[in-house]
């Protein structure tokens, strides 16, 4: 939480003086006033000129259009106890209490369940706590929207990404936002796609960059492209310059897998069940960085999408073999964003720069993909 400032004349000095935690427990803006008075008059006493005296003082923190009560509301739900999310707003464990009971009490409902290790939400309080996370994103995007209507590029965005896009296009992504749009703040969380999806929709995300979004009237994709369905390799595999595989092909050498956990193992299962059938030629993990280690160690192929090894492919030391069969469908990317709301300009400029920077990425991934297959022709 921002601190409070105050003013002195003569010269004009503005000074960081006082939490508003340390003041502010219930209704004590009366006292919060005759503390800032006392330490203006206490510095004026330390710097030693008399000539300095009080203008004004003035909070320099941004107040928020959601209420107190929600906030701690919301905030109590994620840290799961009163004495954390006062840790956490820097604000008294009372005066969070008294809101909640306050809001329990006008409701007519319970919002928590008070259990020997914290708190708990009750159904109640699960539905107030989303309306109050919608709140609070609808007012972040409301102050973007206004600091661009003063012809401001400044603005706070949160993307949900897959986990293999830490070690793809992520990095280039957001050194090209901090490049080009510094004033532009971004916070990446990284989720499955499912969990991506229900950020977005509760409002806790204004992006998702996810792999196989099934159409919904609620999601509108920005943009996507198609993954052909195929496995990675060692370059010196002896299926490495075959440049298509068949399924039959494949099950003859040591796969190494994704476990359920993983897009991209439910994607197999719900389709290719068969092919798993024989463990002992399997090796099952939730890393995705070992698959691909294991694919580079030459012993084992491993199926997964072009983007999910695109770094590996455009340097090289993994290649990418299309599967031939007939019905093999493609897995899908997109950029999506919650279709209920408007994307605001900060959001389209994030957006166009992360769908750039996916493209890219694939772009780098397939050309070396081609080249690998001329050298080897």
């Amino acid at each position: 939480m921002p601190a409070i400032g105050f003013a002195l004349s003569r010269p004009f000095i503005r000074v960081p003086l006082v939490r508003t935690s340390d003041v502010i427990a219930d209704d004590g803006l009366l006292t919060l006033e005759r503390m800032i008075r006392e330490k203006c008059i206490a510095v004026q006493r330390s710097l030693g000129n008399n000539e300095f005296e009080i203008l004004e003082w003035k909070p320099c923190m941004r107040g928020s259009l959601v209420p107190a009560s929600l906030r701690y509301v919301d905030q109590v739900a994620r840290s799961g106890s009163i004495q954390r999310a006062a840790k956490e707003l820097n604000v008294a464990a009372s005066a969070i209490d008294r809101q909640i009971l306050l809001l329990e009490q006008d409701l007519e409902v319970a919002l928590f369940e008070r259990v020997p290790r914290g708190m708990r939400l009750t159904a109640a309080g699960d539905a107030l706590v989303t309306l109050a996370r919608r709140w609070r994103a609808d007012e972040r995007r409301t102050a973007t929207e206004v600091r661009q209507l003063q012809g401001i590029s400044q603005g706070h965005v949160r993307l949900v990404a897959m986990d293999s896009h830490v070690n793809g296009f992520l990095p280039q992504f957001i050194a090209r936002l901090a490049s080009e749009h510094p004033r532009i703040s971004l916070e990446v969380e990284v989720a499955s796609p499912d969990d991506a999806l229900t950020e977005l929709l509760s409002g806790n995300a204004d992006l998702v960059a996810a792999f196989n979004l099934s159409p919904r009237r609620d999601v509108h994709i920005l943009w996507g492209a198609d993954l052909p369905f195929g496995c990675v390799t060692a370059p010196g595999h002896q299926l490495s310059g075959a440049g298509t595989i068949s399924l039959q092909e494949a099950v003859a050498f040591p796969i190494a897998l994704q476990s359920k956990a993983l897009p991209i193992r439910r994607y197999l299962d719900a389709r290719y069940g068969w092919l798993f059938s024989d463990t002992g030629k399997t090796l099952v993990t939730n890393s995705l960085q070992l698959v691909k280690t294991l694919a580079r160690s030459g012993r084992y192929i491993a199926f997964t999408s072009e983007l999910d090894a695109a770094p590996e492919l455009a340097e090289g030391s993994l290649v990418f073999l299309p599967v031939r069969d007939k019905g093999a469908e493609p897995q899908t990317v997109s950029v999506a964003i919650d279709a209920r709301k408007p994307l605001s300009r900060i959001g389209r400029i994030v957006a166009e720069a992360l769908t750039d920077c996916i493209r890219d990425c694939l772009d780098k991934a397939r050309s070396a993909g081609r080249t690998v297959g001329l050298s080897d022709g």
